[in-house]
């Protein structure tokens, strides 16, 4: 069970004193406590908080392998990842050769059912017959020895970019692009695989511009955008310069896919907000490689033909739709299983089932962590005979670290503390909660009794523009600088209703003495979900993040809900 706790407010003031009480504070807890480390994380600059592409080790050569190709005209394909990060990744590198107005370039995206995650020899083996002499990764391929081995003997030389974890031994690529290399110096270690292979355009423009204006580059950064915000890495240093000015392009975006999305979604693109990329974009990019093929995100996003750019859009809105109602089923299916155990949860949790799209298990693991407050393993089959499955972290474990510790029951393995992928045959199926079971005692987790902290307790008179406009100034928010968390204590709703075409969101209406009402909206929550029940005239504690809303190009300040005490 969570507890909360408000911070202690800092006597450190003086260094932010042309700052308001509230800004300071917020500042303060995020481990800013000078003027010139505020004015950094208040006011990204592109030019001056953005580093060299050039201490990335490999990039020299990287660089030179790439120009050389142009200049022989060479066939490049660029094979990416599946997802919101490499799919982003693959369109703007892919933009990046229309600009300079190269044309032999070959985008290649696996299929994440029939091939999965990284690169395959079958694929690397129809490369050659296609003339293919340079093949760039994105978001992909630092654990793929074997087919960067297989691509050099057909005489294709391989650039890796990518930022997932290493293995102690890199793949005998040509060049390795990778902050987490143990032998890069690149100060920025967490950029995300868009972010990379952009420090790659960057490099390669610095070199040679082809004639393009200084700063073309720029405009690549609605992609940047998108990946940095879909992907999970922290919005500190220069992923946070990424997220702000790639909110900025993808406010301008004349992507006519984009445009068509946003506008059936009733999002107006001037004020097109972190959220909106999380929770509405992300979702129908990643849903055409869990229900369909992967391609069909990067057509919505490249395309310029307005009309078959909107037919992409339209049909990334239906898939997803389609998603939506596949993982329902899956999670509900989850939850009858928890509910007719005579033991309680054990604490790794493992479930599948042949008739399970793979490709979907990662968002309902990430459902039933929420709910179990568990690490969560889910697999399926979806042809072939291997095995595959997500997992999602819970508290402080490390799911890399977990996997890793487990390595045996798994044929491959990938990701990050908080989520990753696997795969396994059908033998090691029966064993596999033991076995992590067993690894989890060594990992660390103390997220079953977690304290979150509370950055202030308020009044429902604070809700405020000026509280908003000091809470506005630190974001984009995400991991690594989340929405300021705030508590409302003995506080009674008026008004208790649920709300949306499947009545499945919860809005709660405060009054508030000489003053509008204040709304709390909880998306997906109802009230039997909450310890203390919310009820129109009992009181109740409300922990609960601001924001601000457009509805019919109405602005309005809202508080969302985090829980109910």
């Amino acid at each position: 069970m969570k507890k909360y706790a408000v911070r202690p407010i800092s006597n450190n003031k003086d260094a932010l004193k042309s700052f308001s009480p509230l800004l300071q504070s917020l500042l303060i807890s995020r481990g800013i406590e000078t003027q010139e480390e505020a004015n950094i994380f208040l006011n990204p600059d592109y030019d001056i908080h953005t580093h060299d592409p050039y201490l990335f080790a490999d990039m020299e050569k990287a660089v030179l392998r790439v120009l050389k190709a142009i200049e022989n005209k060479e066939k490049i394909l660029i094979y990416s990842d599946y997802d919101a990060d490499g799919i982003p990744g693959a369109v703007l590198f892919s933009d990046f050769f229309k600009k300079i107005g190269y044309s032999n370039v070959e985008v290649y995206i696996p299929h994440r059912h029939n091939e999965g995650y990284g690169l395959h020899l079958e694929a690397i083996d129809t490369f050659k017959d296609k003339g293919i002499s340079l093949l760039i990764t994105i978001d992909c391929g630092i654990v793929n020895n074997k087919e960067v081995e297989q691509a050099q003997l057909h005489g294709i030389d391989v650039i890796i970019t990518d930022h997932h974890e290493p293995k102690e031994k890199l793949p005998p690529a040509y060049a390795v692009l990778n902050p987490k290399r143990s032998d890069c110096v690149y100060p920025e270690k967490m950029l995300c695989g868009s972010g990379v292979i952009f420090k790659f355009i960057q490099a390669i423009l610095s070199k040679k511009d082809f004639g393009l204006k200084k700063g073309t580059e720029k405009w690549f950064l609605d992609m940047v955008g998108i990946a940095t915000l879909s992907d999970m890495v922290p919005l500190t240093g220069e992923n946070r310069v990424f997220a702000h000015f790639g909110l900025k392009v993808l406010r301008k975006s004349p992507r006519p896919g984009l445009q068509r999305l946003l506008r059936v979604l009733n999002i107006n693109q001037r004020y097109l907000s972190e959220d909106d990329v999380g929770f509405m974009i992300t979702p129908r990019i990643n849903a055409a490689s869990r229900m369909g093929h992967p391609q069909d995100a990067f057509n919505f996003l490249s395309e310029d033909d307005p009309v078959k750019a909107i037919a992409s859009a339209d049909y990334l809105n239906k898939i997803n739709d389609e998603r939506k109602g596949v993982v329902a089923s899956i999670v509900k299916d989850i939850k009858k299983r928890i509910g007719s155990m005579t033991e309680g949860v054990r604490s790794v949790y493992v479930a599948g089932s042949m008739d399970w799209r793979p490709g979907v298990l990662g968002l309902a693991a990430n459902s039933i962590a929420e709910e179990i407050k568990r690490p969560v393993f889910l697999w399926g089959q979806d042809g072939g005979e291997e095995i595959k499955g997500s997992c999602r972290s819970y508290g402080n474990v490390n799911l890399f670290g977990l996997m890793e510790k487990a390595k045996h029951a798994f044929i491959e393995f990938g990701g990050h503390k908080l989520a990753g992928g696997f795969s396994l045959t059908k033998d090691s199926i029966h064993t596999l909660e033991d076995d992590l079971v067993k690894a989890c005692e060594n990992v660390q987790d103390d997220g079953l009794n977690e304290t979150v902290d509370l950055d202030r307790e308020f009044d429902l008179h604070d809700v405020t523009w000026g509280t908003w406009n000091d809470i506005d100034k630190l974001s984009p928010f995400g991991i690594g600088n989340p929405k300021p968390l705030f508590i409302f204590k003995n506080v009674t709703p008026k008004a208790v209703k649920m709300f949306g075409k499947q009545k499945n969101h919860l809005d709660l209406s405060f009054e508030r003495e000489m003053d509008k009402p204040v709304r709390a909206i909880g998306f997906f929550m109802n009230p039997e979900q909450f310890k203390n029940k919310p009820e129109a005239g009992k009181k109740c504690d409300l922990v609960a993040t601001m924001e601000k809303s457009f509805w019919m190009n109405r602005p309005e300040l809202r508080l969302r809900i985090v829980d109910i005490l």
